[in-house]
C-alpha cells in the first residue's frame, strides 16, 4: 500500500534533516585517530551506512535513502570550507578525502540497490 503524498514528502524532509545531522556529525568526528587508527572515519562511515540501510528498509522508498543521503553530503559539502575564521573542519588529506568520497559511494549502493530479488520463473 502506497502512502499519501504529503506523507511521503514529509518523510522525505524529515530523511534530509536526519541525513544532515548525521553528515554534520560524521564530518565532525572523522579526524579523531586513536593511536595510527582512523577511529572517527571507521564510525562515521559505520553510522551514516547504518542509516541509509536503515531508512530504505524501514521506508522501503529509496527517494527517502536518497533524500537521507542528499542531507548527509550537503552538510559534508557546507562544513568542509573554510569558515568565517578561517577555520577547517575537514583538512586536506587522506582522512578528509576518504569521508569525501565515502559518502557518495555509499549513498549511490543503498540507492541503486534492488528492492528484492526475484526467483527465477521455473519451467
Amino acid at each position: 500500500m502506497r502512502s499519501s503524498v504529503p506523507a511521503r514528502v514529509g518523510t522525505w524532509f524529515v530523511a534530509l534533516l536526519v541525513g544532515a545531522v548525521y553528515g554534520l556529525a560524521g564530518t565532525i568526528a572523522h579526524s579523531y585517530e586513536l593511536g595510527w587508527f582512523p577511529l572517527g572515519l571507521v564510525l562515521a562511515i559505520i553510522g551514516c551506512a547504518g542509516l541509509l540501510v536503515a531508512v530504505r528498509f524501514l521506508t522501503a522508498d529509496r527517494w527517502a535513502a536518497l533524500a537521507t543521503g542528499l542531507g548527509m553530503m550537503t552538510s559534508t559539502l557546507v562544513f568542509s570550507g573554510k569558515g568565517p575564521g578561517g577555520s577547517v573542519i575537514v583538512p586536506e588529506g587522506a582522512l578528509g578525502s576518504v569521508w569525501t568520497l565515502a559518502l557518495p559511494i555509499l549513498v549511490a549502493i543503498v540507492v541503486a540497490w534492488p528492492d528484492r530479488i526475484r526467483p527465477l520463473a521455473e519451467n
